[in-house]
């Protein structure tokens, strides 16, 4: 699986696209303010994009989807309990201080237990709130295989967890998403978070303090 990701300024959040290296078709995650590097990234590869799929609708994770909604027009994925921040992006700006635009209608939202996918590869889609009302992680792999990649928004990060103290944010259901839903995936499995550099299941299970 191709990975190209970017994080920018302000937030350095980081963005994705994942492609299917036999047949060209790719999925966007979280296109944030890094949208332009990675329409340029899936442009160079020659990827076929058909979905944008957010992990939550965090300020930092939504600014980008309309740029990359005009550039690929296609779906727009969301869980439905992160809705009242999407359509709130521009009150979340000023929240932080910044402005912000209104993104494009969400076009689908996940149900219990979807399954989405690209090329030869499929996308688990696991709700895992407690940072957000609505945070899913995205386990990306082969069919059936047990190998996945997980996607995991601001769930859990190296060495940390994602904050608990925005609307809907509750510490105890962040704790019970990781240790229920993130650590049941084998130890080896690469976690990719929304912030900072990627670690695995087995390293946080060990080394993070919020969880040893």
């Amino acid at each position: 699986m191709l990975i190209l990701s970017e994080a920018v300024p302000p937030f350095f959040k980081n963005g994705y696209v994942l492609g299917c290296n036999e047949t060209h078709e790719a999925v966007l995650i979280d296109p944030g303010d890094e949208v332009d590097t990675l329409i340029a990234e899936a442009h160079a590869a020659r990827l076929n994009v058909t979905a944008i799929l957010l992990t939550h609708a965090h300020i930092d994770h939504i600014t980008g989807v309309g740029r990359a909604k005009s550039a690929f027009d296609v779906p727009i994925w969301l869980h439905n309990d992160d809705l009242f921040f999407y359509e709130g992006i521009v009150e979340q700006g000023r929240m932080f201080g910044l402005s912000a635009e209104r993104q494009p209608p969400v076009t689908n939202f996940y149900a219990p237990g979807s399954r989405l996918g690209f090329g030869n590869y499929v996308v688990d889609v696991l709700h895992t709130p407690g940072h957000a009302p609505g945070g899913v992680c995205l386990a990306v792999g082969r069919g059936d295989a047990p190998d996945r990649a997980l996607f995991v928004g601001d769930t859990l990060f190296a060495g940390s967890i994602g904050r608990t103290d925005l609307p809907g944010g509750d510490y105890d259901t962040l704790i019970s998403s990781i240790r229920n839903v993130l650590f049941t995936f084998p130890g080896e499995s690469i976690v990719y978070p929304g912030h900072g550099p990627q670690t695995t299941v087995e390293t946080e299970r060990r080394t993070n303090p919020f969880l040893t």
